[in-house]
């Protein structure tokens, strides 16, 4: 018969985890862990059809599990509730083992982040745990290590997910449902109606939204850009203006400095040429001296008569 509505009774399973959560990176390997505990716990005192909860340890801190048994043909004659999945009338697994555990997981926000390592979301961010919906065969006879995951899959009507308790408040934002597949890909659909997407078999489901743009720059940080380009703009002008104006100075300098010794080196050849000439005796060049003439004074003879 059907779990819906049914009970539920808390079970606690305190079996130390093999790894350390911390070191697990695989969607897939978390699978198994979950699927060893819920195996081991519905060999305690698990009743056909009754939802159980799963105690993990304190290093799955966030992860709810809960399992429930059935037979195959009363699974298909009913079909089941299971938390936040409903599976309708028709509802058949293959292969259709006598008995079987559906495992219900909800990696809260702790743990569907593993989701973004193992699937590509580009463009799109989670706003709800990762839901999961897988079974196994079960049996007094079968070993947690001998169990295989067998495959749900929906009759008439789809299986359906109602997120309504789990998703976070996105504002301006339409969910979207995605579907994580085995093979690595990301389905992603319209909900059937808000915060319920419907699926046609077992695996993992989540609702996203696409990821929104990057803000605007603030006022006070479009100033502040433009405050710092305005001093770098105004700093380089600065200096150019002060190599310009230290390049005329030192062009300034320097024909000062030429016409200055230009002067000089005249005046010491006037000076030179005017104090001793040169001129050539033969084929000698030799300095003479200026020829100076005395001016000649007439002299009289002047005789005196005596009176």
């Amino acid at each position: 018969m059907g779990a819906r509505d049914e009970p539920e009774h808390a079970l606690s399973f305190l079996a130390p985890a093999r790894i350390e959560a911390q070191g697990i990176k695989s969607a897939r390997l978390l699978d198994l862990l979950i699927r060893d505990y819920a195996l081991k716990s519905s060999g305690v005192r698990f009743k056909t059809g009754k939802v159980q909860t799963v105690q993990l340890p304190a290093n799955f801190s966030g992860i709810k599990v809960d399992a429930v048994r059935f037979r195959c043909g009363s699974l298909r004659r009913y079909g089941a509730q299971v938390k936040e999945f409903h599976l309708g009338i028709g509802v058949t697994v293959q292969p259709c083992v006598e008995r079987l555990v559906i495992v219900r997981q909800n990696l809260d926000l702790n743990w569907s982040p593993i989701y973004y390592a193992n699937y590509d979301l580009s463009g799109y961010q989670l706003v709800s745990p990762i839901l999961g919906l897988l079974a196994y065969n079960s049996g007094s006879d079968v070993n947690v290590s001998d169990s295989f995951e067998i495959g749900i899959h929906a009759g008439e009507k789809p299986i359906t997910i109602d997120f309504s308790n789990a998703s976070t408040t996105a504002y301006g934002f339409r969910p979207l449902c995605a579907s994580f597949e085995n093979d690595g890909r990301v389905i992603i659909k319209d909900p059937e109606s808000l915060s319920v997407c419907v699926a046609k078999r077992h695996g993992h489901y989540g609702l996203v939204i696409k990821s929104p743009p990057a803000p605007p720059p603030s006022m006070q940080l479009i100033k502040r850009k433009i405050g710092l380009w305005k001093v770098v703009v105004g700093s380089s002008v600065g200096t150019a203006l002060g190599v310009f104006l230290l390049g005329l100075l030192f062009v300034a300098m320097f024909f000062q400095v030429k016409k200055k010794a230009r002067m000089e080196e005249m005046e010491r050849r006037a000076y030179e040429e005017e104090a001793l000439q040169v001129s050539m005796v033969g084929h000698v060049r030799a300095p003479t001296a200026a020829v100076s003439r005395t001016v000649p004074i007439i002299e009289r003879e002047h005789k005196s008569y005596p009176s």
